[in-house]
């Protein structure tokens, strides 16, 4: 066997769309896993569109909304009866390409991008487990125990840690995970039913005693349960059954399940590891980050962190940046990564907590306050670039320079419908840095462009690009994941020169 770039532990959706996206840049993967076949008990369902943007990029995104539900609606119940209607449809519309809210389940999905990435020549190696590593400063070496049992020694370039909450990649690296566990026993199910929360629509349940949300998927009669138990049945001293959770949530509901295709228990961790990075070792997803499932986030942070290293690690693999540039990927993440489990923790609290202040909070204030809210345009656009996670930005990293207009370097571009039904992310498929210009580029500054190698795109002006926050001729020097890495107001090109020879960067 060829010695893979990257050795990838751990075939959940971070550590496959980590392999799918340096397969597409035309790096060599190696991806195992110790378990015999993908998961079937998912707890991921939302699928953001940030997540969507950049599975645009090579393509992924149609096969994902052909197989996935678009939720038009959410409802708050309470005592049997819906108290708080929440529109969402378009909700982000003019934002991005993607305005809605998309379920997908991860079992799904995981067999979507296997089969993506077998198709491109890469399988999952299964039962297949990392058993020792070491770094050497040139390379990883790494010992893999093989389905029979027997050991397999494998050098590669890098290693990523893709393996989970327990991740053998942070423990072997000695890389603390601080942090904790909720109280809380949480359940998930994949059920067949009837009833009123059988609606297509997303469904909560806002009882003093268990949480319930029922979420729609593609089949009509299917739903994903996923809820709390909050009682002495959480402290029961036998893993619990499907009929130990049907209580006064369900029966409020009046949800009657005809089958359960499966049903798991968990407890919620809230933790960062201390760094992402430990020489030729990176930690992404849960290996680096756990936290609530409020929101929807956690999968899809996973594939963030597995995006913004992949490009990061093909351009040092390909002679096209310094080392450095790997330097950037945890400052960027693990920052981001920080405060979703401040902020989704506290979410969480307010949902699960039974103190009278939460109990009030549930049961009064927000089926009350929340749909008339949620029925202004402000907290609408507000609350999608929130869960989206269109809002997240890398400012302040040391790839990231400049402001034009509303933009700063490390900003995502923002998404711009154009004539004729175009918009300015088409040219991201290329996977390449990139130059936007909204207006005129100078011609000194389009030389400039050709001898770096750099792809040029202008986009005639129209005044409605301001509200999107470009500034007129100003120029936006793009990475491939998205993201602004140099804005310049005055489009010079002695600036680009500088930002790319800081970066080493040669195209």
């Amino acid at each position: 066997m060829l010695q893979p770039s990257i050795l990838i532990i751990g075939a959940g959706p971070t550590g496959l769309v980590l392999a799918l996206w340096l397969t597409h840049l035309g790096i060599k993967v190696r991806i195992i896993d110790k378990t015999s076949e993908p998961g079937t008990t998912s707890r991921a369902l939302g699928v953001q569109a940030r997540t969507l943007e950049l599975y645009q990029q090579i393509g992924l995104d149609l096969p994902v909304l052909d197989r996935g539900y678009r939720v038009e609606a959410g409802n708050l119940w309470l005592g049997g009866v819906i108290k708080g209607r929440l529109r969402l449809g378009d909700i982000g519309h003019g934002l991005s390409p993607f305005p809605f809210l998309l379920i997908y389940p991860q079992d799904e999905h995981e067999r979507l991008l296997i089969q993506w990435l077998s198709e491109r020549g890469v399988s999952v190696e299964r039962q297949t487990e990392l058993t020792a590593f070491t770094d050497d400063g040139t390379q990883v070496t790494a010992t893999l125990r093989k389905p029979d049992g027997s050991s397999e020694t494998c050098a590669a370039s890098y290693i990523a840690g893709c393996d989970g909450a327990r991740s053998f990649v942070r423990h072997a690296s000695g890389i603390g995970f601080p942090g904790g566990t909720y109280e809380q026993l949480f359940y998930v199910a994949d059920v067949e039913a009837s009833g009123p929360p059988m609606n297509g629509e997303l469904n909560i349940d806002l009882s003093a005693t268990d949480f319930i949300a029922v979420f729609p998927l593609k089949d009509a009669n299917r739903a994903r349960l996923i809820g709390t138990v909050r009682d002495e049945r959480a402290r029961l001293g036998r893993d619990l059954t499907f009929e130990d959770i049907s209580g006064q949530s369900m029966q409020d509901f009046k949800i009657q399940v005809s089958r359960v295709n499966w049903f798991s228990t968990y407890h919620v961790h809230h933790r960062v590891a201390q760094s992402f990075k430990k020489g030729r070792a990176f930690l992404l997803g849960d290996a680096a980050h756990v936290h609530s499932p409020a929101g929807g986030q956690g999968m899809n942070t996973g594939i963030g962190d597995a995006i913004n290293l992949a490009w990061k690690l093909a351009a040092v693999l390909k002679g096209e940046a310094s080392e450095a540039l790997l330097d950037s990927y945890e400052p960027e993440r693990i920052a981001f990564a920080r405060r979703l489990v401040a902020t989704t923790d506290q979410v969480f609290t307010a949902a699960s907590s039974p103190s009278t202040f939460a109990r009030v909070l549930r049961t009064w204030v927000i089926p009350w306050l929340m749909p008339v809210m949620f029925a202004l345009a402000p907290v609408r656009r507000f609350g999608f670039r929130t869960i989206s996670q269109t809002v997240v930005n890398y400012r302040g990293s040391q790839v990231s320079t400049g402001k034009a207009g509303k933009l700063h370097g490390g900003d995502r571009l923002p998404w711009i419908r154009l004539d004729s039904g175009k918009n300015n992310f088409s040219p991201l498929t290329s996977l390449c840095w990139q130059v936007h210009i909204y207006g005129e580029a100078k011609p000194e500054y389009a030389a400039a462009c050709g001898a770096k190698g750099l792809e040029l795109n202008c986009f005639p002006w129209r005044q409605d690009f301001a509200t999107a926050g470009v500034m007129r001729d100003a120029a936006y020097l793009v990475r491939p994941d998205g993201y602004i890495g140099l804005a310049d107001s005055e489009a010079s090109p002695q600036t680009l020169t500088r930002y790319l020879e800081a970066l080493e960067i040669s195209l």
